[in-house]
């Protein structure tokens, strides 16, 4: 006699919440927050456009390098990831993969993604993936599932986008015009501008010296040039910058030298790593000098080892799976940067982030050293990134904060995610915050009180960072 009997949703009311005191902060105060996004890699394109995705696998597997390397490590043939296998075909693989994923944040978000925007409660599984492909693929040609309408689905007041100093912001102009209810901003990353080692970087000047219709010969008129072109994204709205690095650079470098290191590479010679490195110091100072004197935010994403697989990212290019945590020390540049801004009363509000789990006492400690009381939580560590944003990486970022710093001054989540269906991220962070104070007032280290740290948790949701960013 089979007495099997049904498996409940995955995905239900009280998901990851253990406790009523969890409920309660969940439910009554940090559900309804509505969303602020001030990191991610969308498409201006595709907003502007308020594109309709033709399938499920173009709006959820399409450049979603977490399921890549998923998709790998279970054996599934490369061209049924990013080769030339049918649509259908590549959403049929990633469903027999799903239920293999447990235990990794991938079977949450799917889950999740599939009950939020599609009304989906069902396990994903090879078994189903053909129904749920057409399913969801139906929808995503009505209007109530294109670009913009996803985002509303979230209860996203703002969002913020990434562009590079040459993009002429064309899409942003849309929708500043358009009627779409969430606001839409850019943030400016100039990251290609000091990798001045790359083959491709007097390529990359001469982009920015027809962008200006002005020469860039001197490493004067480099700064000139990018001057201008951050007071153009200013003009746009653009009130954030971030970059993606190694490490901060923090070498000594006098006017004369960073000058002649840069005219030795526009002649098209190779510079060393000592000479790199004082240029990228040099560069990467007047950067935060300009953001201090514009008044933006500033973001430093620190510690990724990129395109470790040489063969495959001669392939298939980057961003594409084959990067991973680096292990470079973190602690001494980034106290000489920061330290660098701070004696000149140039530092700006600064959001920092590790990729390296070893660093998080490193950052947790570090921001409190420029914390000046000039502004609530100026310098702030950042959730949970990349290898991190899962829930033991969420929840180790909120207890170290919650230990060395201030929890009650941070900025929240952000999904820094490129597509458009992972905003239940916000809603994941969310329970898992929830879940560690409700916890603690279950346990009696917190007060029962449920109105003042609902009221915490409403900061963290949402008002920190509506106060924070000056949109």
């Amino acid at each position: 006699m089979n007495k099997s009997k049904s498996i409940p949703p995955l995905i239900h009311d009280d998901f990851l919440l253990q406790s009523e005191s969890a409920k309660i902060l969940y439910h009554e105060y940090a559900k309804a927050m509505p969303v602020i996004d001030y990191h991610n890699h969308l498409s201006p394109a595709d907003l502007a456009a308020n594109t309709l995705f033709e399938n499920t696998t173009q709006a959820w597997l399409q450049g979603d390098h977490y399921k890549y390397r998923a998709l790998r490590t279970l054996g599934i043939h490369e061209k049924y990831i990013t080769g030339n296998a049918s649509d259908a075909d590549k959403f049929e693989r990633w469903g027999q993969s799903v239920p293999y994923t447990l235990r990794n944040p991938l079977y949450h978000w799917t889950h999740l993604e599939l009950s939020r925007y599609f009304d989906i409660h069902e396990r994903l599984t090879g078994a189903n993936a053909a129904h749920i492909y057409k399913e969801t693929s139906s929808k995503l040609q009505s209007a109530d599932y294109s670009c913009r309408s996803l985002i509303s689905k979230m209860n996203v007041e703002m969002l913020c986008t990434t562009e590079d100093p040459t993009d002429s912001l064309k899409h942003h102009t849309v929708l500043a015009q358009s009627d779409f209810t969430t606001k839409v901003r850019t943030a400016f990353r100039p990251d290609k501008a000091l990798m001045i080692q790359s083959e491709t970087y007097n390529t990359y000047v001469d982009t920015l010296e027809a962008v200006l219709n002005s020469p860039i010969q001197s490493y004067g008129q480099l700064c000139s040039a990018l001057q201008v072109r951050m007071q153009y994204f200013h003009e746009h709205g653009c009130r954030i910058s971030d970059h993606g690095l190694p490490q901060l650079f923090a070498a000594d470098c006098t006017e004369k030298e960073v000058a002649r290191i840069f005219e030795k590479r526009r002649k098209g010679k190779k510079v060393g790593k000592k000479q790199t490195a004082k240029f990228q110091s040099a560069l990467l100072l007047f950067f935060a000098e300009q953001y201090h004197q514009l008044g933006w935010v500033q973001q430093f994403h620190l510690g990724p080892l990129r395109n470790n697989n040489s063969r495959m990212f001669d392939q298939l290019g980057p961003d594409t799976g084959w990067d991973s945590i680096g292990d470079l020390p973190q602690a001494h540049n980034l106290s000489r940067f920061l330290d660098r801004l701070d004696k000149n009363n140039k530092l700006t509000k600064t959001i920092l982030y590790n990729l390296n789990p070893k660093d998080n006492a490193v950052f947790a400690s570090m921001i409190g050293n420029f914390n000046d009381g000039s502004s609530k939580g100026k310098i702030q560590w950042g959730s949970g990134w990349w290898f991190l944003d899962q829930k033991d990486g969420m929840e180790e970022q909120l207890k170290v904060l919650s230990n060395m710093g201030m929890v009650s001054c941070f900025v929240g989540m952000l999904t820094d995610s490129r597509s458009f269906l992972s905003f239940p991220r916000h809603e994941y962070f969310r329970r898992i915050l929830c879940n560690l104070f409700g916890n603690d007032i279950q346990n009696g280290e917190l007060p029962n009180d449920p109105v003042w740290i609902g009221k915490i948790i409403e900061d963290i949701c949402y008002t920190n960072a509506k106060n924070y960013f000056d949109f």
